[in-house]
């Protein structure tokens, strides 16, 4: 689109969106992706793992996000979408022991939120939350219909 590698792993996951997983892998493995920085060489893993568990191949996606970065104990922009993609695909693959421990490096990575990670944490150790609110609602159609 503009010449630069930059928006390579947005056209390789549109390829997934479309349906073609194995377009995207073959858009990984390209020398593009030696050109973008290390934020769009992880995004591009990340793309490249969602294209293989699109594919059935868990295995491969977990070994496919296993990586430095992952790895690494600073915390960049990216930490916490990897670590959160690294435990689902754990999830995935019935290593819920596993998952339950990068979902908790996901949650002290998500300094903003990005990820639903902590709900899922709270999941797996088996918490469940209530909608207050929704209750509150219940409770006043209830006794809007006593009304009647």
């Amino acid at each position: 689109m503009t010449g630069s590698a930059e928006l390579w792993p947005l056209m390789a996951d549109c390829e997934r969106g479309l349906g073609r997983p194995e377009k995207a892998l073959d858009m990984a493995g390209a020398p593009e992706v030696q050109k973008l920085d290390k934020a769009g060489q992880v995004e591009m893993r990340l793309v490249a793992a969602g294209a293989r568990r699109d594919l059935g191949q868990l295995d491969a996606a977990i070994v496919t996000l296993q990586s430095s970065e992952l790895a690494s104990h600073s915390v960049q922009p990216w930490t916490a979408r990897l670590r959160y993609a690294y435990a689902d695909a754990l999830l995935a693959a019935g290593r819920s022991g596993e998952a339950r421990e990068w979902f908790a490096k996901a949650v002290e990575a998500d300094r903003d939120g990005s990820t639903d990670a902590s709900d899922r944490l709270a999941e797996l150790d088996g918490v469940e939350f209530m909608d207050a609110l929704a209750e509150d609602r219940a409770d006043d159609a209830v006794n809007e219909d006593d009304k009647d």
